[in-house]
């Protein structure tokens, strides 16, 4: 009778699959033993015992290029290489926490991508009874205004809260909300304009602040993406939209510009 085992044999004593013992071969982890008189390859309790020592170490989390290293090291390499893999570990587990959270946070809807005082905002705005794809848009103003310039975000949520907390402003915007069915060179877009940048002056007179727009100057390019978002899906709008800055800015209101 041969002495030692199959590799089948071997893989299995060892807890894994052949082609793992094989894996193990090519990356010379485990020595590939002689073969017998008939050819084959037999396991004994040396290859083993490196089997069942690779494999716990890939089981805690050691990567395979690192195992060779640490299983030949002496005492004290082999607890400091540990030390350093399971600071490696934790970190990694910190990390699939925090995408897990945001996993129960997609399935929550808005507060994947923003907090709870924008989302407090949103519903308000879902509340007035605005259509989803007019919140949905407001959302996304939202998510690129935090993403783009994250110290300007606070004052823009700020803003967009106190505008629809204004039943003036609510009906202007369901006035402009109702304008992107017009075509770009209706007049009334230029009525509404006109409106629009009186409410504005008007508000920012009672308030003391002339723009609120002071976090985005030198942001010219961060502020037209957030402002002038899903314009291009309705020209109207985009019109509205260069019509108002245009009579803010006569008016001393200095909004970023490129």
């Amino acid at each position: 009778m041969s002495d030692g085992v199959t590799i089948g044999q071997a893989a299995a004593f060892a807890g894994v699959t052949v082609k793992t013992v094989r894996h193990y071969h090519r990356l010379g982890l485990v020595a590939e033993p002689p073969r017998d008189a008939s050819g084959y390859r037999r396991y004994g309790s040396e290859e083993l015992l490196r089997l069942v020592q690779v494999r716990t170490l890939a089981a805690a989390g050691v990567p395979l290029a690192e195992a060779g290293g640490l299983l030949d090291a002496d005492t004290e390499d082999f607890g400091a290489a540990l030390a350093d893999v399971e600071r490696r570990l934790t970190e990694r587990i910190e990390e699939l926490t925090d995408r897990r959270a945001t996993l129960h946070r997609l399935a929550d809807g808005d507060r994947a991508m923003l907090p709870d005082r924008a989302c407090a905002v949103l519903r308000r705005i879902r509340d007035l009874g605005f259509d989803p794809a007019y919140v949905a848009a407001q959302r996304e103003a939202l998510v690129l205004a935090r993403a783009l310039l994250p110290r300007g975000f606070d004052d823009f949520l700020a803003q967009l809260a106190d505008r629809f907390d204004d039943p003036e402003y609510v009906e202007l915007a369901r006035r402009g909300r109702e304008a992107e069915t017009w075509e770009p060179d209706d007049p009334r877009l230029a009525e509404l304009a006109d409106a629009m940048a009186a409410h504005h002056l008007a508000r920012a007179a009672r308030t003391g602040s002339r723009d609120g727009l002071r976090a985005w100057t030198g942001s010219a390019a961060q502020y037209d993406l957030v402002n002038r978002h899903r314009t291009t899906q309705a020209p109207a709008a985009a019109r509205l939209t260069e019509l108002t800055e245009a009579r803010l800015h006569a008016a001393g209101v200095r909004a970023p510009r490129r």
